[in-house]
């Protein structure tokens, strides 16, 4: 915290009364509390905030410890510490009961005054942030819904394609080449050594009648119901049902080849068991995994996770509450909480992940509620993201092409950093369009722009355009 270097002499002969206006306006609520903890005077900003917090009105002469919740109230002993000790203590987030079946979470910082032993507690409300947050994890669980069915429809094409025990070739129509064949139709056709893609159609393929594999797919391409074509491949007894199938994707057309023995016994055995393989390979997977109970405190936690947050063993973290380590504020972890027990699992959260030596790493986070026999547990897996979202500064100064783009910001960004830097980007570009529309006649721009020379001269200044000697000359 940097302080007034003159107080008395900047702020003069400042009574209590206008102390008190000060500290009622720079707060949405404040607290004088003396050397017990005990509440003397109270000042909240807004009627709103002052009905829902529960007995508010009669919170003066309490313990401050009896105004919050249970799990903030060694918080509150911690606080007034600090301040005796430093005179000002460190932010920390206290939740209040409130009369609508709610929570409300307030940041905290308490400054000792005067000399009669007595604090200030000065409070934000993060309402506003929680419910930022809150509409962005719903959003990002929308889509991700709407990802998650395209992504099962995939899967289930793909389990099925790979594992069908039929060759399966796809076919662009356009270039007659195959862009993709399953296990079976390369170890019937290519022996198993992958070569299949990319061929054309049906040449090269080792087949009898090759001719007549081509009307079947000419006809297919039409759109007419065709029947299955029996045939035979190169020096091989064996006779297959071959069927076509056209479907589109986007602009481009396809044909879906099957090629069916008409006699077929291979029986394919069932995978073996690999949950002590799955078991080893989160341990020491590079993405950080972590359980904890229902209350965000760790039970488990990996190698990777540990080395993110700098620790040297895991009982360093067992115990601990997550969010030690995890989260730009205290208010992530409640998010993750709370959209945890309300969906059952959330993706790609963006968050920040504070090492116990002062690193600081941007990471996603994946998980998932899990119910056991006694008690509710949550896993996590945190992956770091920092290579992802630390970008040339050159390309900072692109407007981002689409709103996904300004949305992945959310969360890693303070949201008036985002305002800033998109409006700079914006002020830039017009500068430069106007600029090159008046073949850099800047008195032009200036007009054309709706700005005086002068503040023209101020922004490309501070953008750093054009040669403004002889301009700054002129204007002296």
């Amino acid at each position: 915290m940097k302080l007034f270097r003159a107080p008395k002499e900047s702020l003069g002969d400042l009574d209590a009364e206008a102390a008190a206006t000060v500290i009622a306006a720079a707060a949405d609520i404040a607290l004088v509390v003396d050397g017990d903890g005990v509440i003397q005077d109270i000042a909240i900003q807004g009627p709103d905030l002052a009905l829902e917090l529960e007995n508010a009105d009669r919170w003066l002469g309490r313990p401050w410890s009896e105004a919050v919740r249970e799990e903030s109230q060694p918080k509150v002993g911690a606080l007034l510490q600090e301040a005796a000790a430093q005179r000002t203590s460190r932010w920390r987030q206290l939740n209040h009961p409130s009369s609508l079946d709610a929570e409300i979470p307030v940041l905290y910082s308490v400054v000792q005054v005067g000399q009669r032993n007595r604090f200030v507690a000065i409070g934000r409300d993060l309402r506003s942030i929680a419910a930022l947050q809150q509409r962005v994890v719903e959003a990002q669980i929308s889509i991700e819904r709407d990802y998650s069915r395209l992504r099962h429809l995939e899967t289930r094409y793909r389990m099925l394609f790979q594992s069908s025990s039929e060759a399966v070739l796809i076919v662009d129509t356009a270039s007659q080449r195959v862009v993709e064949a399953n296990p079976a139709a390369n170890k019937l056709f290519a022996h198993g050594t992958e070569r299949l893609v990319g061929r054309p159609f049906p040449d090269g393929l080792g087949i009898e009648d090759s001719h007549a594999l081509q009307s079947l797919s000419a006809m297919a391409k039409t759109g007419a119901n065709v029947e299955d074509l029996g045939l035979r491949l190169d020096g091989r007894q064996e006779e297959f049902l071959v069927s076509a199938t056209l479907f589109r994707q986007d602009v481009a057309s396809f044909l879906l080849v099957r090629f069916e023995r008409v006699r077929f016994d291979s029986p394919t055995a069932p995978p073996s068991s690999a949950k002590s393989k799955l078991l080893r390979l989160v341990e020491t997977a590079p993405d950080g995994f972590v359980v904890t109970d229902r209350d965000g405190r760790i039970v488990i936690a990996n190698a990777a996770f540990l080395t993110m947050a700098q620790l040297s063993s895991e009982n360093q973290a067992r115990g601990e509450s997550i969010d030690r380590w995890l989260g730009r504020s205290s208010v992530d972890l409640s998010v993750l909480i709370a959209n945890l027990k309300q969906h059952g699992s959330i993706r790609t959260f963006a968050t920040a992940l504070r090492g116990e030596y002062g690193a600081n790493t941007d990471v996603e986070i994946s998980g998932v509620a899990m119910a056991d026999a006694d008690q509710q547990s949550f896993g996590f897996a945190i992956r770091n993201v920092d290579l992802r979202v630390k970008t040339d500064p050159l390309a900072r100064r692109e407007l981002p092409r689409s709103v996904k783009q300004l949305t992945e910001l959310v969360g890693r960004v303070p949201l008036k950093d985002i305002v800033r830097e998109t409006t700079d980007v914006i002020e830039r570009l017009s500068i430069e369009a106007a600029l090159e529309l008046t073949s850099d006649n800047r008195a032009s721009a200036a007009e054309m722009l709706g700005l005086s020379r002068q503040s023209l001269y101020v922004k490309l200044r501070r953008f750093g355009l054009g040669d403004l000697g002889a301009e700054d000359a002129s204007e002296r």
